[in-house]
């Protein structure tokens, strides 16, 4: 029986952090991005749930609060936490490590990124 790729906290992080920056919709080969962000973010903060990560990563909620607590350690991501409810907001950090990143995570984790959208397209930033 063929075994699946593994996937672990890195890669999962990588679906979410391309996720927030697809919902931003910017490019993010742009001259000068990096003055931009503070400003742009602070006008267009996007920011999934829990549950949306949870979705982006289809996985349990263990997972789900791992690969979180993951992003907010590195400080690619903010959580606020309101009644009940997390919203996970997208960092500057979150967008810059995207840019520099995505194209070392397209080629390491070429079977892993396959494997995990072979029914829908992956986020815009990962599809590039």
């Amino acid at each position: 029986m063929p075994s699946r790729p593994y996937k672990d906290l890195i890669i999962y992080g990588c679906f979410v952090l391309n996720r927030l920056v697809s919902e931003l919709g910017i490019n993010l080969q742009q001259e000068d991005l990096e003055e931009k962000l503070d400003g742009l973010l602070a006008t267009r903060p996007v920011f999934l749930t829990k549950e949306q990560v949870k979705r982006e990563i289809r996985s349990n909620h263990y997972m789900t609060t791992k690969v979180v607590d993951y992003l907010v350690r590195d400080g690619y991501v903010r959580v606020e936490e309101q009644e009940g409810h997390y919203r996970i907001f997208l960092t500057k950090e979150g967008v810059v490590h995207v840019r520099r990143y995505n194209e070392f995570y397209r080629r390491v984790y070429q079977e892993q990124i396959r494997d995990h959208y072979a029914y829908r397209p992956p986020p815009g930033p990962l599809r590039e």
